[in-house]
């Protein structure tokens, strides 16, 4: 999988992020390792998937404070296979956690225009 470090020296990738009905989008994503779970999207994304709330969570965002997150059941296409995960609903640009990325190497080259690559750690032995 490949992803492009952008002009606010982010690193991104593209997904396509769905339900079980097969419904799809394509999203840009900003890779967040500080961020532990799976994915975050805004409001209006979730709302275009037809995806409901199944539970709350809580959750501490960067500057420490605690805040209290709606969790949705979607699927997202990761290194061609479609994975059923958790979406944090958020009201930031969608962001890829570290509960996606657990089990690959990202490798990025950190200036704008700079290549982002994520691979699996299984395919490298």
């Amino acid at each position: 999988m490949h992803g492009i470090v952008d002009q606010n020296c982010e690193a991104t990738i593209r997904l396509v992020v769905g339900n079980a009905n097969s419904q799809r989008q394509v999203i840009d994503a900003v890779i967040d390792t500080g961020f532990t779970g799976f994915l975050t999207l805004p409001l209006p994304i979730l709302n275009s998937l037809n995806l409901q709330a199944y539970r709350r969570e809580a959750g501490t965002l960067g500057d420490g404070s605690t805040c209290i997150f709606d969790v949705y059941r979607g699927v997202v296409l990761w290194d061609g296979e479609v994975r059923r995960i958790d979406i944090n609903e958020s009201e930031t640009e969608p962001l890829v956690g570290m509960s996606l990325l657990y089990g690959y190497r990202v490798q990025l080259d950190a200036i704008e225009g700079g290549t982002v690559i994520i691979q699996s750690l299984s395919s490298l032995s």
